[in-house]
């Protein structure tokens, strides 16, 4: 049994097909009214426009997936709301042909120029009292664009909450019933960590699950069915990078990668790269701050390696390096100084064995540290932004992070066997 939003009158509801019907129709129109009207070809062009500009945005921090459609026609859509992102969510999900229209807060979002401009073209939105008069706002300006055939989205929680669903308000689906047109749940999942309340936008991936439309639904019914469909937004991760990544955003994370990087400048046979290649992928959010971590380790041991081959005899173990490696960096270092270090990135030849020879040779300390830092420090984090890039746009794709880690194994060995075989 479910109470009539416009009347109070008890029906039973039943489900036929893919629509949630009352038993009896309250009257002919709710079956009609909106299914044949079309927004205006400009306003179509528009939300089209808008639609692109908030795929691509989500695409670049972390990807979207979006399950289900709107009906036919004008609807009101309700949805969860944690975040300032669940808008751009439902405008990259919703089709251009329903030109979605965003009720907002008038008292937050259109309360100076600035905002209220960023809100109109951006969002679609328009403003609805939050406190008195709100109900009056709402169907003055969204009766009109239902019977229009546009969607009109409503968050009928009021205001964005922590991550949990709270209790509808009855406005959205009064205004539903009054228009005679139906109610759909929208799930919203992975707004609230791409960017929570008062916190600052970090890449996640998002899902919008779009569900069967309600006639004649309270708001009861409609909230359980936004709740059904986040019980079924279940991101699909991998054990291992849940771990990569809790590594990453820790001190030891930054910790790991800045030895590393040191050591390789001396002696470890791998590349910094390497390191980034797993932790960056696992949790790009972290990739800036470990990318930033590994070039300035990396141009210390640089250092470090220079002063320990200049002023003593002590000769670093470098596995992974060949004589002819040594000879074509000492030769280079003869001809350019600490310039020729520039060829390092695309030489093959490891950063250590560049700073052994130039401290044999006694290149300046000074002049070494700032031709390092535009050549090694330059392709590490040219390396590393790239593969954050690589984690923020494979999001969707975590439970394949297994696969990913062989096939990362895989491809640093050939690397590796290529290089060696080409200066042996």
């Amino acid at each position: 049994m479910t109470k009539h939003a416009a009347t109070g009158r008890l029906t039973t509801v039943r489900r036929s097909g893919g629509l949630v019907r009352p038993e009896r129709s309250t009257t002919r129109g709710a079956e009609t009214a909106g299914r044949s009207a079309r927004p205006a070809v400009r306003l179509l062009v528009a939300a089209w426009l808008r639609r692109r500009f908030w795929r691509t945005f989500l695409v670049l921090t972390g990807g979207i997936t979006v399950n289900g459609k709107l009906p036919r026609g004008g609807c009101v859509v309700v949805a969860n709301h944690s975040s300032h992102t669940d808008t751009a969510a439902l405008l990259a999900a919703l089709d251009a042909a329903h030109a979605p229209r965003v009720a907002a807060a008038a008292d937050y979002w259109f309360r100076n120029g600035m905002r209220r401009m960023v809100c109109s073209v951006l969002a679609a939105a328009f403003p609805v009292r939050r406190h008195g008069g709100g109900y009056r706002d709402l169907q003055d300006v969204a009766g009109p664009l239902l019977r229009a055939g546009h969607a009109v989205v409503v968050f009928p929680e009021g205001t964005r909450g922590d991550g949990q669903v709270r209790r509808f308000h009855r406005g959205a689906v009064e205004l539903a019933a009054t228009n005679h047109v139906p109610v759909v749940p929208v799930a919203l999942s992975g707004t609230f960590e791409l960017l929570p309340k008062g916190g600052r936008l970090r890449p996640h991936a998002v899902q919008v699950r779009v569900g069967r439309p309600l006639a004649d639904a309270d708001a009861g019914t409609a909230r359980r069915e936004v709740l059904a469909l986040l019980a079924e937004c279940r991101s699909r991760d991998s054990r291992i990078r849940r771990r990569a990544a809790r590594l990453a955003v820790s001190g030891w994370g930054l910790g790991l990668v800045g030895a590393w990087s040191f050591a390789e400048a001396l002696s470890w046979p791998l590349l910094p790269e390497v390191a980034l290649a797993v932790l960056c992928v696992a949790a790009p959010r972290a990739g800036a701050r470990l990318t930033a971590g590994a070039a300035a380790a990396s141009v210390v041991g640089g250092l470090v390696a220079l002063a320990l081959y200049s002023a003593t005899q002590v000769g670093l173990p470098q596995p992974l390096t060949t004589p002819r490696m040594h000879t074509a960096a000492r030769q280079e270092i003869r001809q350019e100084g600490a310039a020729a270090v520039r060829h390092q990135p695309a030489s093959g030849i490891p950063y250590k064995v560049y700073a052994a020879e130039a401290g044999r040779a006694g290149v300046p300390a000074g002049d070494w540290v700032l031709r390092s830092a535009l050549a090694r420090g330059q392709r590490i984090v040219v390396v590393g932004l790239v593969l954050t890039l690589i984690g923020v746009l494979t999001q969707r794709w975590r439970r394949f992070f297994p696969q990913y880690l062989i096939f990362l194994g895989v491809a640093f060995t050939a690397l590796f066997a290529l290089v060696i075989r080409m200066w042996s």
